[in-house]
């Protein structure tokens, strides 16, 4: 393909742009904001699409006259739609410039150095500030587990909802008899009625002698509406001529599925090992937690703060395993 020169010249502007083999600074002409132009033209070069078969893959310009950073913007949008047979627009937006390409934003442009009001570039219906942003919702009712997501999806920048955000919502029966099954029914269910990314989790523990009891049913081990202190009080009764701690080894399991409509789900799985107390310890954590010995620490997950529960529980070491393949799973084509 043969380069080109490009060219536009209206009353307030005047640029010149052609195609180079590597990106160059441009050529400006006095009292033109160079810094600025230098940055929308690295944040349009992440725009190309490199052919290592093309011998042009880059562009420079030189600004005779600058108008506004839309105009600048719209030129080079121009030369690689042109060049490379795209469709980036640009569109002003509340102080802002975005690129979109078809029905994708691909880039904003903040013109201003003291930022945007986040309810003039959203709009005034915004209840508060964590309205704008990616949220997943966790499909559970139970708060002290939804605390524990919220600590690690805080740090990966999400809002974090549950299903008392969305009282509606009907119950999902755990009818499957794996933890997969159960958190897929839970996470696919929600996700196609609310057109949501949700994510849920089926955990439980899992005690050796016992074959894995309570497993799935570990919610419900004393009965349907048990409360954590029953379901403890059963465990305690089950394990009764149990005595060597040795003989009393466990593992908390869980298995975290996120579904998103139109998209297969995504699953990772992870183990906590540890051991049966002979009687609860602790005022921290949920569910089993006073009774389960962290591995050979003699602490109980009940007597660790939420810090040092985060750090290493089924829980977390499952979100690690999220984090790392869900940037991959996310970018996908539906």
């Amino acid at each position: 393909m043969t380069n080109k020169i490009y060219e536009y010249i209206d009353e307030n502007n005047w640029y010149i742009g052609e195609w180079t083999r590597f990106r160059k600074a441009g050529f400006h002409f006095k009292d033109i904001p160079y810094r600025l132009l230098e940055h929308i033209d690295a944040e349009l070069s992440e725009l190309i699409e490199r052919d290592l078969d093309e011998e042009y893959n880059a562009f420079t310009t030189v600004v005779v006259k600058y108008g506004s950073p839309m105009s600048y913007i719209q030129f080079v949008l121009n030369m690689i739609n042109d060049r490379q047979e795209r469709d980036f627009k640009a569109t002003s937006h509340k102080g802002a410039i975005l690129i979109t390409e078809k029905d994708l934003l691909r880039k904003v442009f903040f013109l201003s150095q003291d930022g945007v009001k986040m309810t003039d570039f959203f709009g005034q219906g915004q209840e508060s500030e964590m309205a704008v942003g990616d949220t997943i919702l966790i499909a559970t009712r139970n708060e002290g587990k939804t605390t524990e997501f919220r600590k690690l999806f805080d740090k990966l920048g999400y809002k974090v909802e549950n299903l008392n955000d969305y009282p509606d919502l009907p119950e999902v029966e755990e009818t499957g008899t794996t933890f997969e099954e159960n958190a897929r029914l839970k996470a696919e269910t929600i996700s196609k009625l609310t057109g949501k990314m949700v994510l849920a989790d089926d955990s439980g523990l899992q005690v050796d002698v016992l074959g894995g009891l309570p497993g799935v049913w570990s919610a419900r081990f004393a009965g349907v509406g048990a409360t954590d202190d029953e379901n403890n009080i059963k465990l305690l009764h089950e394990l009764a001529m149990v005595f060597e701690i040795k003989d009393r080894s466990a593992h908390f399991h869980t298995t975290l599925v996120v579904a998103s409509p139109d998209r297969e789900s995504l699953v990772v799985e992870a183990d906590w090992p540890g051991y049966i107390a002979h009687e609860p310890k602790g005022e921290n954590g949920f569910g089993y937690d006073p009774l389960f010995l962290v591995g050979e620490t003699g602490k109980t997950s009940a007597e660790l703060t939420m810090e040092e529960k985060n750090a290493q529980s089924h829980r977390a070491q499952a979100v690690k395993k999220l984090v790392e393949v869900f940037p991959a799973w996310q970018s996908k084509p539906l």
